[in-house]
């Protein structure tokens, strides 16, 4: 699990680091979008695209690490 945890936080980290900025949460996303006006698609989509990106690791990462979640599904 401890592997599976540092992979998900190198790939989290890579996104502080980019040259399109990803965005904090969906409001930011969202302002953006609006203030652009159209005029950055390409960056509206890249940034679109790493928020959705950011946003799985992050579940996946609370999933595997919910006990109760892990416990739950190897009963079935």
């Amino acid at each position: 699990m401890n592997r599976i945890n540092k992979i998900i936080d190198e790939e989290l980290t890579m996104f502080k680091r980019g040259i399109v900025a990803t965005p904090q949460d969906r409001a930011a996303l969202d302002s953006f979008a609006k203030a652009n006006q159209g005029s950055s698609d390409i960056i509206l989509t890249q940034m679109a695209v790493q928020f959705g990106y950011n946003e799985a690791l992050k579940r996946i990462k609370r999933l595997i690490n919910d006990e109760n979640n892990i416990q739950r599904r190897l009963t079935l």
